[in-house]
């Protein structure tokens, strides 16, 4: 999950004026947060307007992109099938995704209203790392189902028959619930008083507890562990899946079986490479974390999700196949 890029970023040091020590007393004596102030991107003084442009077409073109591919598959009878089960959920998930922080980022940047409440808060940081385990996992999947399909074709349809899919896509759900649940529980049971300016363009876990009156070490310690160990297990299995795939493409005698199978596998691998890759830099460069971690960000919610629906339809036969379809049926039945 792209959101784990941002440990580097925000350490969760206690701001100056307050002890790390201080007694319940003394913290009550605080008013208590009910509001932050989103400091937005830095260093963009003056570009508001071109930011807000951008932004909002990279948004419109993620809605337009994946809900056409939702159309497309839910239309075409032939892609009724686990790999477009599997990309329509991926298409779910980076609206959502893209939904959680970027419309309040477009708010920012056009009107300038920095405040969001307590609750919107806890909303986006839930969602952040809900949508964006979800989508680690889904990832996971999505190779595995390749790998069914490539390594055992004859027993790929009672391998991933519909109730398989269904526990998949729903267990992907259910691990990410309660990762998400245990992450902003920790986060938001901590006491918020004083300072209420998050300096972020978003509410993320680790520029969030900087506000924090107590003792945020288990809250880093956690979030840190937890953040990176789940998007690192699906990245060592997607490799360890596609490895096996490229055993069985060269093993087989056909040019146009290896063919046909690479062609499957390369939209997937491509999307892959944009999720984990970005944060993959930042964790091999820490030093360049707090330089990096912001575009990182915008390069995972707005951009990302973005690309996907364009890398699937341009490298599938299939889908654009269904696309035009759609769109050559919706032309014929507007000309009636």
């Amino acid at each position: 999950m792209l959101s784990f890029c941002s440990a580097f970023g925000f350490h969760g040091n206690l701001p100056e004026e307050l002890d790390e020590n201080l007694t319940f007393t003394e913290i009550r004596n605080h008013t208590l947060v009910k509001e932050f102030i989103l400091l937005g991107i830095p260093r963009t003084q003056g570009q508001e307007v071109v930011l807000f442009v951008v932004f909002f077409i990279f948004y419109v073109c993620t809605l337009l992109g994946n809900l056409l591919i939702l159309l497309a598959v839910a239309s075409n009878s032939r892609l009724h099938t686990p790999m477009y089960f599997f990309l329509c959920k991926l298409s779910v998930l980076d609206i959502g995704f893209s939904s959680v922080s970027t419309p309040k980022m477009l708010a920012n940047l056009l009107v300038k209203s920095r405040v969001i409440s307590l609750g919107g808060c806890v909303s986006q940081v839930f969602f952040y790392h809900f949508l964006g385990c979800t989508e680690s996992l889904l990832y996971m999947v999505m190779a595995y189902d390749r790998l069914a399909a490539i390594c055992h074709p004859l027993r790929y349809a009672i391998i991933m028959n519909r109730r398989a899919c269904a526990l998949l896509v729903a267990g992907t759900w259910a691990l990410s619930s309660f990762h998400a649940i245990s992450l902003t529980t920790l986060t938001f049971q901590l006491p918020y008083c004083g300072s209420n300016g998050i300096d972020y363009f978003f509410c993320d876990i680790f520029p969030v507890v900087k506000l924090a009156c107590g003792n945020t070490l288990f809250i880093e310690t956690v979030s840190f562990t937890n953040i990176g160990l789940v998007p690192m297990i699906c990245f060592l299995l997607i490799v360890f899946s596609y490895l096996r795939i490229i055993i069985a493409v060269v093993k087989m005698h056909s040019a146009e079986g290896r063919r046909k199978a690479a062609s499957t596998c390369v939209s997937h691998l491509s999307v892959v490479t944009l999720f984990f890759g970005p944060c993959a830099l930042v964790y091999t460069q820490p030093s360049l974390s707090e330089v990096l971690v912001t575009p990182v960000q915008i390069f995972a919610s707005v951009i990302t999700t973005m690309l996907n629906p364009t890398i699937y339809t341009l490298r599938n036969k299939d889908v654009k196949g269904a696309l035009k379809k759609l769109v050559g049926g919706q032309i014929v039945s507007g000309g009636h």
